[in-house]
C-alpha cells in the first residue's frame, strides 16, 4: 500500500524518518512529503496558502496509477487537516485517512490562527506557549533536536479557512491515533458535540487507537507510531 505521510507545522518530510522503517517492514511503501515552502529555512513561503499544501498532496495522489489501488493518507497535527481536504478532493482514490493526534476540520475550520506570526510565517514558538500535554516525553535532547530542524510554516497554511465540497469524504474510513488526549476523552467530547469533533462524528467508519505520549509521537515514540499506522492500514 502506498502511504502518503503529511507532516504538521514546522516539519518537513524527514520528520517521519524514524517512523518509515516500521511501515516498510510491514510491506508498505511510505512517501514522506515536504510541502511547499518547507524545503528549507530560507525558502520563500510568503505566498504559500493552505490550498497550495492540499494541492501538493492531491498531486501526489494523482501521480499513482489508479490500477495500483487506493492510497492511504497520514496526517500529523495540522497535516491531518491537509489530509482531510485532500480526501475531500479525491474520495475515490483514498483508502483511509489516519489522523495522528489530530481530528478533521469541518467546512470553514482552520488549523490554528492563534500562533505568533512574524513577517508572514510562523516560527516554532517557545516551549512555554504549548500545553504540558503537548510536551510529554519530549525531553531536553528531543526538544533541542526539534528546534534545530524546525522550519517556519507559512502563516496562511494555519489561518486559511478549510473549504470542502464532496460529502463522499464521509465514506472514506479513518483512524485517529490519540496521543496527548485519550480516545475515551475524544469520545466524551464527541458525545458533548464539541465543535471541533463534529466533522469526525460524520465519518461513517472510524477506528480509534491510543498511543499515550505528547503531541509529536514521530519523535517520542516513532516505532510504536509506525506499527500503529501499519496496523490501522492492514495487510500490504
Amino acid at each position: 500500500m502506498d502511504i502518503i505521510l503529511i507532516p504538521g507545522l514546522w516539519l518537513d518530510g524527514s520528520s517521519w524518518d524514524e517512523v518509515v522503517p516500521a511501515l516498510e517492514q510491514a510491506g508498505h511503501r511510505p512517501h514522506a512529503l515536504t510541502l511547499p515552502g518547507m524545503e528549507s529555512k530560507d525558502a520563500d513561503r510568503s505566498e504559500i496558502t493552505l490550498r497550495d499544501h492540499v494541492d501538493a498532496v492531491v498531486k501526489v495522489i494523482d501521480s499513482f496509477d489508479p490500477a495500483g489501488g487506493k492510497v492511504v493518507l497520514v496526517g500529523h497535527s495540522g497535516g491531518g487537516a491537509i489530509a482531510h481536504v485532500a480526501a475531500d478532493a479525491r474520495p475515490d482514490r483514498v483508502a483511509r485517512v489516519v489522523y495522528v493526534d489530530s481530528v478533521p476540520p469541518g467546512e470553514g475550520g482552520l488549523i490554528n490562527d492563534e500562533l505568533p506570526v512574524d513577517n508572514g510565517e510562523i516560527p516554532l514558538p517557545d516551549w512555554g506557549l504549548f500545553e504540558a500535554e503537548d510536551l510529554i516525553d519530549l525531553d531536553d535532547e528531543l526538544r533541542a533536536a526539534f528546534r534545530a530542524r524546525a522550519i517556519p510554516s507559512p502563516a496562511r497554511v494555519a489561518s486559511d479557512r478549510v473549504r470542502l465540497s464532496d460529502e463522499r469524504r464521509y465514506d472514506v474510513p479513518a483512524t485517529v491515533i490519540a496521543c496527548e488526549f485519550s480516545t475515551a476523552t475524544l469520545r466524551k467530547w464527541m458525545e458533548q458535540s464539541l465543535a471541533f469533533t463534529q466533522e469526525l462524528a460524520k465519518i461513517r467508519h472510524v477506528d480509534y487507537v491510543d498511543l499515550p505520549t505528547g503531541h509529536w509521537p514521530q519523535f517520542t515514540r516513532p516505532e510504536e507510531l509506525g506499527r500503529a499506522i501499519a496496523t490501522s492500514v492492514g495487510p500490504a
